[in-house]
């Protein structure tokens, strides 16, 4: 038998930042073949899209930069699973076999469902959304006006970075800006916001009810001039896992157990955004899905070993916001995600994050290099806010 049938063949869906580390790290198994199913040929540094729009950085990486030269990457788009013949349909019309599948398609934009929001307003969730934006931004009067709808982490990027730059900038944040923020930090980004000349539209009816060509209409009636409108509010998943009759969540994340397991299937196991362990989702975030990934990895390897997978363990820290290139503010947390009265701001926020950026991409290219290398925070107490969930 040669030594390509005696492989075990794991094929991991989806390119990010979940995806990648998951391919890397089983390679600790020299014995299993590992295909990488991605739509792009390039790595995509999401959580630096909002600089690729102000032009500040490209927010691509070469994959030879970042995977395992022993890993297989197919560009290609994962069309359907086939549980029963353990097969992916490509979009090309290929098909690849597999022995395991790590579902690791991470997330997007949420649908475009506000009247006129999917003819007039840009998403900024993906690099191919970026792109068209960029060319609008670039193409308009510096002077023009810009709303910017969603005062999550990305909102605020985006208003900064712009802001920043000089351009007229009003952030509609819905009934509060930063909703995972504690006051003091919310006090703080405001502060930053109107100092970089951001207009910051919050409270009761601060809801986008309409985007129309050249403004927005919120809840309480207001109309907001913007001669580019940009949408960041909200995420949801690719729909994969739920057209392949997968069990899913509300939104269409791949259910799993607590060892990232599909409940419908044992050779189905499931990393980062668009999983949802016994149906309590870690936070979406680049932080949630580099562990996710080393844990299906671990998932796999352990089920290849005949040995039972371990549970999730991960801890997080806080979040990291950048508010242009000057400033930026990180909000500290308590292990199990709660975040805490402490934030770090100012520069050194902004020296904070841009080690961040740069690290992760690092830490996706040591795994590359020697399998198995990679360790994060654990003990966030994931058994009780599971319980708590369930209760």
């Amino acid at each position: 038998m040669s030594t390509h049938e005696q492989s075990t063949r794991v094929v991991v869906i989806g390119g990010g930042y979940a995806g990648v580390l998951a391919a890397n790290r089983l390679r600790v198994n020299g014995d299993v073949a590992v295909t990488l199913v991605n739509a792009r040929p390039q790595f995509v540094e999401r959580i630096r899209l909002h600089q690729f729009v102000t032009g500040s950085d490209d927010a691509v990486v070469d994959f030879a930069d970042v995977l395992s030269a022993d890993v297989r990457l197919v560009v290609d788009t994962a069309e359907l699973v086939d549980p029963s013949s353990r097969t992916v349909t490509l979009a090309s019309g290929d098909t690849i076999g597999y022995d395991y599948l790590i579902y690791a398609l991470g997330s997007t934009g949420a649908a475009l469902t506000v009247p006129g929001a999917a003819e007039f307003a840009y998403p900024i969730s993906e690099l191919e959304h970026a792109e068209p934006l960029r060319a609008a931004l670039a193409a308009m009067h510096p002077a023009a006006a810009v709303v910017v709808v969603g005062a999550g982490p990305t909102g605020l990027e985006v208003a900064a970075e712009l802001g920043e730059q000089g351009q007229s900038v009003t952030l509609v944040c819905g009934d509060v800006l930063g909703p995972y923020f504690s006051e003091s930090t919310r006090r703080a980004v405001t502060k930053r916001m109107r100092r970089l000349g951001v207009t910051v539209v919050d409270g009761p009816g601060a809801t986008v009810t309409e985007v129309r060509e050249d403004s927005v209409l919120l809840a309480d009636g207001r109309e907001l001039p913007g001669a580019v409108t940009i949408w960041t509010a909200g995420f949801g998943v690719p729909d994969l896992a739920r057209r392949s009759g997968l069990a899913t969540d509300d939104i269409g994340r791949l259910l799993t157990d607590e060892t990232l397991t599909s409940v419908d299937d044992p050779f189905i196991v499931g990393a980062g955004d668009a999983v949802a362990p016994s149906n309590t989702p870690l936070r979406m975030s680049c932080q949630a899905a580099i562990p996710l990934g080393a844990q299906a990895a671990n998932t796999v390897l352990s089920r290849i070993a005949g040995d039972v997978p371990a549970a999730v363990n991960q801890a997080f820290t806080g979040q990291c916001v950048s508010l242009g290139r000057k400033a930026g503010v990180i909000q500290l947390a308590h292990l199990d995600d709660r975040p805490t009265r402490l934030f770090i701001g100012g520069r050194a926020a902004a020296s904070i994050k841009e080690a961040v950026c740069k690290g992760t991409v690092w830490q996706l290219g040591a795994e590359a290099r020697k399998p198995g290398s990679y360790f994060w925070l654990k003990g966030g107490k994931r058994t009780e806010q599971v319980a708590a969930a369930v209760r």
